[in-house]
C-alpha cells in the first residue's frame, strides 16, 4: 500500500492536487514571449532532475493528494526517452490525468507512443496559422510540422487536445477567428491566452489584448455558450454554435483565477514554484542529493506552500516579482 499523507492545503484553504513538472529548460523554438533571444543560459545537464528524481518526487506528491500531473518544458519532447518517463509516471498509484504541453513539432511521430505510454491529454502551442508570421514568432519554419502534430494527436485518441494561442496585440490578434475556422470540425479546444509578463520577454501593457476584447471580436462572428467548469479551471470555456471546436480564455492578467488555484510547479532544475509569478522557491533537487528523506521533502514542500499568495500582484508589478524567463519556469 502507498503511503498516504495529509493533502497540500495552503493558508487560504486551497487544496493543491495538480503538479506541473518541467523536464527541460531547452527548446527547439525561439519564441520571444517565452525566452530571451540573447544571453539565455541553459541549465547544465547535471543540474537537471534525472528521471529517477522526477519519479520519486511525483510519487511523493501523489502521496500528498496530487492526482493530476502535466509534463512541460522548455520543450519536453526534446528530452530523450520522454516516453519512458511517461510510462513510469503512469504507474504511480493515484495519478489520474497525465498531460503534456508541447510545441507540437515532434508530435507527428511521438503522439502514438506517448498515448500508449499513458499520456491522457495534450496542449499544443500554436500562435499563428500564417507561415511567415510563424517564422517571425518562433524563428523556425515548422508550421507544417506542428499542424501534422495536431492531426497525429487527434488520431492518437487522447482524452483532450487543446491548442494554446498567446494573443499579442499587433502580432496575431487579427487571426482570432481563423483558429475557429481552421479547427471547426475538430474535437479540440482553442485556448486564447492573455500575454503575460516574464523576465526578458518584452512584455508591454500595449501588447496585451484583454480577454473582454478577444471575446468581443470572436462573438462578432460566432455565438458562444458558456460551459460549466470546476472552480480550479484556468480557462473560461465556451461552445461555438454549430461547431465541434470549443474555445477557452485564459485571463490571468485582467480576470485572474487565483482564488481556485490548485497548481504547484517543479522546475527542470528541481525548484518549487508555488505561483507562476512568484520568485523561485526551494530546491528539492539539492535536498534529495544531500540525502533528504521523503518526510524532509514533504516538510519543505508544505513550508513553501505556506508562503503562497492569496492572489498575484497587478500585472504591471509582475515583472518585478518573477526572477526567471518562462522557459526556465515551465509552461
Amino acid at each position: 500500500m502507498p503511503t498516504v499523507r495529509p493533502p497540500l492545503v495552503d493558508r487560504f484553504g486551497r487544496r493543491h492536487n495538480y503538479l506541473r513538472i518541467s523536464v527541460t529548460d531547452r527548446c527547439n523554438f525561439r519564441c520571444a514571449y517565452c525566452m530571451p533571444h540573447e544571453d539565455m543560459e541553459w541549465t547544465a545537464r547535471s543540474e537537471i532532475l534525472s528521471y529517477e528524481e522526477i519519479e520519486r518526487l511525483a510519487r511523493l506528491f501523489a502521496e500528498m493528494g496530487v492526482d493530476k500531473v502535466r509534463l512541460t518544458g522548455g520543450e519536453p519532447t526534446t528530452r530523450k526517452e520522454l516516453v519512458d518517463l511517461a510510462a513510469k509516471l503512469r504507474r504511480i498509484e493515484g495519478v489520474g490525468p497525465l498531460l503534456l504541453t508541447t510545441n507540437g513539432d515532434a508530435m507527428g511521430s511521438m503522439a502514438g507512443p506517448l498515448r500508449e505510454a499513458g499520456i491522457t491529454g495534450v496542449n499544443l502551442s500554436l500562435d499563428t496559422l500564417d507561415p511567415g508570421r510563424f517564422f517571425d514568432i518562433t524563428h523556425r519554419n515548422r508550421l507544417d510540422r506542428v499542424l501534422v502534430g495536431i492531426e497525429a494527436s487527434l488520431a492518437a485518441g487522447f482524452d483532450s487536445v487543446k491548442i494554446n494561442v498567446v494573443v499579442m496585440a499587433g502580432v496575431n490578434d487579427d487571426e482570432l477567428c481563423d483558429f475557429i475556422d481552421r479547427f471547426w470540425d475538430c474535437p479540440v479546444e482553442v485556448r486564447y491566452i492573455e500575454f503575460m509578463p516574464f523576465l526578458s520577454n518584452g512584455w508591454q501593457e500595449g501588447k496585451l489584448l484583454p480577454y473582454a476584447e478577444i471575446r468581443k471580436r470572436i462573438e462578432a462572428k460566432h455565438r458562444l455558450t458558456p460551459i460549466a467548469t470546476d472552480k480550479s479551471a484556468v480557462a473560461k470555456e465556451f461552445a461555438v454554435e454549430g461547431a465541434r471546436v470549443r474555445v477557452g480564455f485564459i485571463t490571468s492578467m485582467t480576470d485572474d483565477f487565483c482564488g481556485g488555484c490548485n497548481r504547484i510547479r517543479l522546475t527542470a532544475d528541481g525548484r518549487l514554484k508555488v505561483c507562476l509569478f512568484a520568485k523561485t522557491g526551494p530546491s528539492l533537487r539539492d535536498a534529495m542529493r544531500a540525502g533528504a528523506t521523503d518526510d524532509d521533502l514533504a516538510e519543505t514542500i508544505r513550508h513553501a506552500l505556506d508562503g503562497k499568495w492569496a492572489g498575484h500582484p497587478p500585472m504591471n508589478q509582475l515583472i518585478q516579482t518573477n526572477d526567471r524567463p518562462m522557459i526556465s519556469i515551465g509552461g
